[in-house]
């Protein structure tokens, strides 16, 4: 299909898609710059979890700001923000000291009732920072296979086993042949076997982790099924993203508004089927349909992103030099108390 016929065929859903932002935080351009503040801003970054060492850096953001994001108090010797994932920020903030940012991507996304300003991945939060970005697998095995597996059509690969979501899953891989890798419904001969399967995707780590040849293995099969932990709105992780970056398209269990943060037509909502039989047998003729199966990627041919890119924008990558204009707005250290 080329690109004009997918843009006409899906032209009501592009249109929905591209105007529909309430999921997304903007971020535009020079817009709001005559409220900052400070030229300079530096965050030191008290305990993290999900924030990756290679974030630290000097950033050039919009509006001529520079940032200096930091996990070193030697570098920021007197920070305008201090930032808290796994640890919770003082209780008090006297006038003069940093301000108290904490973040939590967690489903619950619980404010720790301490802060100055809350980064989350709802919009609703200060500042919004999606799973979208390529700092979350960062180091990995990027290599995508040219070749589809064509009798084992779906990838899944999930060590937490939730019962809800393994029965879910259970319910749907009966139905199609599989590959389960991890501990749960493990059906591939024990763990960490995506390297005998795919020996093309180690990479350069002398003791490889299992999250380290992830993406690549991936990028094998026609569809990823990804099943969150937690329905809620907005809350649409890595696990979405990864099969869409490794190239294939997901089979989807999550967030309700889950179409906000993905390419026209690039996913399987398996809400939207009246059972696991008709999702199966769906997926089982778009594998058995060229055409059809291209269809799901023609976002990527075409460069018809709906909201993907502001969901990029708003991501881990970006998060730097969004947190350090919020920081700025408030005046840092002398922000008032």
């Amino acid at each position: 299909m080329g690109c004009a016929q997918f843009k006409e065929k899906h032209k009501d859903l592009i249109h929905l898609l591209s105007n529909r932002s309430a999921s997304l935080q903007e971020v535009v351009g020079d817009s709001g710059c005559n409220e900052l503040k400070m030229e300079h801003v530096s965050v030191l970054v008290k305990g993290w979890t999900w924030i990756p060492d290679n974030l630290d850096n000097l950033y050039f953001c919009r509006c001529g700001m520079s940032c200096l994001w930091t996990k070193s108090s030697v570098l920021a010797d007197k920070p305008d923000a201090l930032l808290f994932e796994t640890t919770t920020p003082p209780l008090q903030r006297s006038s003069g000291d940093p301000l108290r940012v904490y973040m939590d991507l967690e489903a619950g996304r619980r404010r720790s009732g301490r802060e100055d300003i809350f980064i989350s991945y709802h919009a609703k939060d200060d500042v919004q920072s999606t799973y979208a970005g390529a700092l979350f697998h960062n180091g990995r095995n990027y290599h995508i296979s040219s070749y589809k597996n064509n009798d084992t059509l779906v990838y899944w690969s999930s060590s937490r086993c939730v019962p809800q979501r393994n029965q879910l899953a259970k319910s749907l891989l009966r139905l199609m042949p599989h590959h389960s890798f991890g501990k749960c419904l493990n059906n591939v001969g024990g763990l960490d076997m995506a390297l005998s399967f795919y020996p093309e995707c180690t990479n350069d780590a002398s003791t490889p982790k299992w999250w380290d040849h992830l993406h690549c293995a991936m990028s094998h099969y026609k569809f990823v099924l990804a099943i969150e932990n937690t329905v809620t709105e907005s809350y649409v992780t890595e696990k979405l993203f990864y099969a869409l970056d490794s190239g294939a398209v997901p089979i989807y269990f999550g967030a309700p508004n889950v179409l906000d943060f993905v390419p026209p037509h690039s996913i399987i909502d398996g809400t939207k089927f009246s059972s696991m039989e008709e999702l199966a047998s769906y997926v089982k003729a778009l594998a058995n349909d060229p055409v059809a199966y291209a269809e799901y990627h023609a976002w990527r041919r075409c460069g018809v992103l709906g909201n993907y890119a502001k969901v990029r924008a708003a991501s881990l990558d970006t998060l730097a030099c969004r947190l350090c204009e919020a920081v700025s707005r408030r005046g840092g250290r002398n922000a008032r108390t």
